[in-house]
Formats: C-alpha cells, structure tokens, sequence
C-alpha cells in the first residue's frame, strides 16, 4: 500500500523558511518521480513543484522556482521541499503526490498517489 506523510509545515512570519518532508512507503521510491502540490483556501489545486526519480532534474512553477528548493534522499524514501521567503500567497495546505508511471514507464498515468497534506500558514 502506498503511504506518504507530509510533515514541517506551520505558522510562519513573511519572509520566513520552511523545509516540508514526505515519507514514502509501500513502493520502489527510487523508480519515481515525485510532485508537491498544494491547495491555497478557496482555491483549487496548484503545481509547486517536480523531480525526476534520481534527483536529476527539478522543475518548479514559475512563482516558486527561486524561493523554492525540491530535494530527495532515496536511501531514506524521502522527499523534501525547502520553502525561503515565504509570502502570505503561499498559505496552503501541501500535498507529495508519486507520479503514475515509473522512470521506465510502467503503470497509468491516473495511478498517481498523494498524501494527506501539512498545512502551511504565513501570517503576521
């Protein structure tokens, strides 16, 4: 079965940092990619963040891509985001999601998994 819990979100002053962390369990982590979504309240889901199975390549939207770091550490299962400059727009609750597919293709693309989430508050 997979697992994966969110955890280190929080309250948070502007401009302050967070690092979120994601345990997996119940499949292969190293054979893929990983996503941090995040929901904003009243809003709909919104794509923070990718990396590829071994940590080789990394995409980020564009609002994130210099405040926000995506990291993974196979030999623990886990996966990281590191959160700097943290604006009032980022409150959210964050979500790791395992893609479909594995890095050789198996699978469905419907098949993708996400966690219950961490709430992420920045307030002052």
């Amino acid at each position: 079965e997979v697992q994966l819990v969110e955890s280190g979100g929080g309250l948070v002053q502007p401009g302050g940092s967070l690092r979120l962390s994601c345990a997996a369990s119940g499949f292969s982590f190293d054979d893929y990619a990983m996503s941090w979504v995040r929901q904003a309240p009243g809003k709909g889901l919104e794509w923070v963040s990718a990396i590829s199975w071994n940590g080789g390549n990394t995409y980020y939207a564009e609002s994130m891509i210099v405040r926000f770091t995506i990291t993974r550490d196979n030999a623990k299962n886990t996966l990281y985001l590191q959160m700097n400059s943290l604006q009032s727009e980022d409150t959210a609750v964050y979500y790791c999601a395992k893609d479909g597919r594995d890095r050789k293709s198996r699978g469905s693309l419907y098949c993708q998994s996400w966690g219950r989430g961490t709430q992420v508050t920045v307030c002052s």
